[in-house]
């Protein structure tokens, strides 16, 4: 391993124990500087070279072929056009001849072009000249991962109750309406562990507090839910309401804890509430403050939380709300030709996430004020490292589960993520398998994305499936948007085969737990690519459609509508696991090689590696409830 410095890289902290500077030449990069950047990465790749890596982005497993931007973005569109989701994870790793980890540790805004100007040539590309560059060479891919977990530390570990089933919806108005999907999962049968709060429960949309009207029960609800081993998991955003006699808010702006403006003004922005000041998460001592505020949830018993809008994500700035005011009635005279429509309309659009806005305020960060698009990318991370610091000095002896929206690397050791707002599209059930072992290099274990798709409208089809996919990740919540179709399961005509399919996911707790537990301990991953469990194998390496789940089991998800099977390749002898709900039904060996297998829906097919097992344990309602100790094995 080595580490090279270039300029006057801002502290990060992703690295726990860094290596000395090497101060010989670079050679794994040709490093120089083009007319738009002032520094420059780039190497020639052969033409059998996989690109692993990214962490939280759009494609495939192999990133080859496209053009990535590692700049925190709230965009609930992830199509194959964009160049960056919520999230920044500099890490790739050129996987052919030899084994080549490369980690960029910066807070600001990184390109890669990974083949896309020229198919053979990665260029890395810096706006600004301060980095710190760590490569990395071993004799595989998994020695080279294993080299960067333990660089940037340990994964967040979540309570084993969180890898229970969730449930979610952004419009559970009111705790009635909480207690009635509670109760309707327990009298069907269908197992339940969470039950998520999003941002209705609010008094207001303001962070710590519950709407007096519609959760004025709140706490009698908090101890109702423990009664049926439901835990409570409430949202909370980035900014503070600007509201008179709010303690949180006039707290804030006592102490000067909100981001500032050039003028050392509180910058003023939208965001779910109106009117917002966002707090500066950069800043030790509003850090720490921030996070106390989780006190307020954790004193009535709640657990679970999950952090959003931390990109940050704005609505709009003031300052640039006032600005557009004062164009639009220009447009309002004259001909509104293409030309000018087109202007108006973009005046429009660019209202949100303006990068003028965020070039507009300010942190205190280590004792220096720093521009916050020089360190955009640490926010979401900073802010969820608040809420874990602070779970460490409030209940130390008290397992929170902890995920965010955005994050950076070195937040892994602290919570979690989820895969974004994601749609109810066939592609989008695809692009949650082939992040999973992205996202895992980088050390975010504790995730999955938003099962049934959070936008847009489900199908029973694509819930089947996306339910047979999310019952091995880490994270399984089934969650969607306010004016989209309900889709809590009981709602479909087909609900005992997602019934049966949820209770298989609590009969493989055991073995997900276990292999979740692994990855942390020996800093490798839970998903592997076939290619990296199988170097040798020419076709396992180009397989993007199927994963092994730890050490014993591949799994080959349906991803396409109206699908009734599917071919799979085997790199090896396997056994096929066909699960009709939760009882397993066939167990088939398998050769080596290609074969179509059907899988109707309600039908959950893996495969089982030749000398491994995989541990099953009874069906329960919740993980409370579960026989650890009194496992079927196969």
């Amino acid at each position: 391993m080595r580490r090279y410095v270039f300029g006057h890289p801002i502290e990060t902290e992703a690295v726990l124990e860094k290596p000395p500077v090497t101060t010989d030449v670079m050679t794994e990069l040709q490093v120089g500087a083009s007319e738009e950047f002032p520094l420059t990465f780039s190497m020639e790749m052969d033409e059998d070279d996989i690109v692993y890596g990214l962490g939280e982005n759009v494609r495939g497993i192999n990133k080859r072929g496209w053009l990535y931007t590692s700049h925190n973005s709230d965009d609930p569109n992830h199509d194959e056009g964009k160049h960056s989701l919520y999230a920044s994870h500099n890490f790739l790793l050129i996987s052919g001849k030899k084994h080549l980890g490369l980690f960029f540790d910066t807070p600001g805004e990184v390109l890669f072009d990974v083949g896309y100007q020229h198919y053979n040539q990665l260029v890395i590309s810096l706006p600004e000249g301060d980095v710190e560059v760590y490569t990395m060479e071993a004799d595989s891919d998994l020695e080279v991962i294993r080299q960067f977990r333990h660089l940037i530390g340990k994964s967040y570990r979540a309570p084993k109750w969180a890898f229970g089933y969730g449930q979610c919806r952004w419009s559970y108005m009111t705790s009635d309406e909480v207690r009635e999907v509670v109760q309707t999962h327990r009298k069907m049968g269908i197992p339940l562990d969470m039950l998520y709060l999003d941002i209705d429960y609010l008094d207001a949309y303001k962070d710590f507090t519950t709407n007096p009207k519609t959760f004025g029960d709140f706490d009698a609800l908090v101890s109702d839910m423990q009664k049926e081993h439901i835990h409570l998991v409430p949202i909370i955003d980035a900014g503070v309401k600007m509201e008179d006699g709010y303690d949180f808010y006039e707290e804030g702006k006592r102490k000067g804890y909100f981001c500032k403006d050039e003028n050392g003004e509180d910058f003023v922005v939208g965001v779910w509430p109106g009117d917002c000041c966002l707090p500066d998460m950069l800043n030790d001592e509003a850090r720490a403050w921030f996070g106390d505020g989780y006190k307020f949830l954790l004193d009535k018993g709640i657990d679970g939380f999950w952090n959003d809008m931390n990109e940050p994500a704005l609505f709009y700035s003031r300052k640039h709300l006032a600005e557009v005011f004062e164009q639009v009635g220009s447009f309002a005279e004259g001909n509104l030709d293409i030309q000018r429509f087109f202007e108006f309309k973009d005046m429009m659009t660019q209202i949100s996430n303006n990068e003028e806005d965020y070039k507009s305020f300010y942190h205190n960060y280590k004792g220096q004020k720093i521009r916050h698009d020089k360190v955009h990318n640490l926010y979401g991370y900073y802010m969820t490292r608040s809420a874990s610091e602070a779970f460490a000095r409030l209940v130390p002896n008290r397992e929170v589960l902890m995920f965010s929206r955005s994050s950076y690397i070195g937040m892994h050791r602290y919570a979690g993520i989820w895969q974004g707002d994601n749609k109810s599209w066939w592609s989008h059930l695809l692009m949650n398998l082939k992040m999973m072992p992205s996202l895992n290099m980088c050390g975010f274990l504790y995730t999955g994305a938003d099962l049934g798709g959070f936008g847009d409208q489900t199908t029973e089809d694509l819930m089947i499936r996306w339910l047979s996919l999310g019952i091995f990740t880490p994270l399984m919540r089934n969650h969607s948007a306010m004016g989209t179709r309900m889709q809590e399961v009981y709602r479909f005509d087909a609900v005992e085969k997602m019934k049966g399919i949820i209770q298989l996911r609590y009969r493989l707790i055991p073995y997900l737990y276990q292999a979740y537990e692994k990855a942390i301990n020996e800093d490798t991953m839970m998903f592997y690519p076939l290619g990296m469990v199988y170097p040798t194998d020419a076709i396992a390496r180009r397989v993007e459609d199927q994963l092994l789940v730890g050490d014993d089991v591949m799994i080959a998800p349906i991803y396409e509508q109206n699908a009734v099977g599917r071919v799979v390749y085997l790199p090896e002898e396997m056994t096929l696991l066909r699960f009709r709900g939760a009882e397993l039904v066939e167990q088939t060996p398998l050769p080596a090689g290609h074969h179509y297998v059907e899988m109707p829906l309600g039908d959950v097919c893996m495969f089982l590696r030749d000398g491994h097992q995989l541990q099953l344990a009874r069906i329960v309602d919740s993980v409370a409830d579960l026989d650890w100790d009194n496992l079927t094995f196969v």
